[in-house]
């Protein structure tokens, strides 16, 4: 694909998204009163330039880490924004994650971090066989507590999203980092076991994509590399939220079943979204950087609804 036909495709995705969320009644409630903590940021000028993404890198455990921020146009030091941190996939960049997601159109400060070099010689992320020996768990925590210290943030308002491998560690920081993060979204996660155990501190909204044609991470599991199937991993999830055993699906597109699961405790969520024909891609009407071919839902719009409706509870 061309640079500038890259271009077109991804301001085109900006455009539609815009759209979606101005129009989403969801997106309004980020900011009431009742759900904000101004961070430590707050009233503090910033040498981020609002409306783009800026290089900038930290040392973890002796390690040099970096990351993308994006602040966006309308940021305003004394307006306290959520918090999204994007992780990308195997072999992928944070650049990439960032063209990939679109998430740049959300009124939102978005990170994007950089995988470190993993065994097979490509950028991965904790909990998968091929990582590299680093804590990102706590490269996580640091990147909010910059986000935190430096900018004006809602700390009630901290999210983590992902694909693949990144979906599967968005996945881990829910079971980690529990009392940081109020919610987690993955598309086409890759739970390895290696990730450990998951004992969230509470009941974590969750919402989930996933392609049933998927042959990277199969919808099925692979037991050969500890791979669980998604109606399991799912299972795993209700019962830690205390939802009911079983969700309520509802088909939104021809190809696409809804699952919803209810009575969760908290106030938790879990959701989730079975495309038959979707293969390990993110889901967007238009070509991405995944795939020339459009899917018929758009993951970021739906991942920032499903955001806006959890803050970290109060207490």
């Amino acid at each position: 694909m061309s640079p500038s036909r890259t271009v077109r495709l991804v301001a085109t995705a900006g455009i539609l998204l815009t759209a979606a969320l101005t129009a989403s009644p969801a997106a309004a409630q980020a900011d009431t009163p009742a759900a904000s903590v101004r961070s430590r940021g707050c009233g503090t000028p910033t040498d981020l330039t609002p409306g783009a993404s800026t290089a900038r890198s930290l040392t973890v455990d002796g390690v040099r880490r970096d990351y993308l921020v994006h602040l966006p146009a309308s940021y305003d030091p004394d307006r306290a924004l959520p918090l999204v941190l994007s992780f990308h996939g195997h072999g992928r960049t944070s650049d990439y994650q960032e063209r990939l997601t679109g998430m740049n159109a959300l009124d939102a400060v978005v990170v994007y971090p950089q995988g470190v070099t993993g065994t097979d010689g490509k950028s991965a992320w904790e909990g998968a066989p091929y990582s590299a020996d680093v804590d990102d768990i706590a490269f996580t925590e640091a990147l909010i507590d910059r986000a935190e210290d430096q900018l004006c943030v809602n700390a009630r308002r901290v999210y983590v999203s992902g694909k693949s491998n990144g979906g599967g560690f968005a996945g881990v920081v829910a079971c980690r980092l529990a009392d940081r993060i109020a919610a987690s979204a993955v598309v086409s996660g890759a739970f390895y076991p290696q990730s450990g155990a998951c004992e969230p501190a509470r009941p974590v909204p969750v919402l989930d994509f996933h392609g049933q044609a998927d042959t990277t991470i199969p919808y099925e599991g692979n037991p050969a590399k500890g791979l669980p199937a998604l109606p399991d991993w799912l299972a795993g999830w209700a019962d830690r939220d205390g939802c009911a055993d079983r969700p309520r699906e509802t088909r939104v597109e021809d190809n696409v079943v809804r699952q919803r699961w209810t009575h969760c405790d908290s106030g938790s969520a879990l959701e989730h979204y079975r495309i038959t024909d979707g293969g390990h891609v993110w889901p967007s009407t238009v070509p991405n950087e995944d795939s020339a071919t459009p899917t018929t839902i758009d993951a970021t719009p739906l991942i920032w609804a499903f955001f806006t409706k959890h803050p970290l509870p109060v207490g």
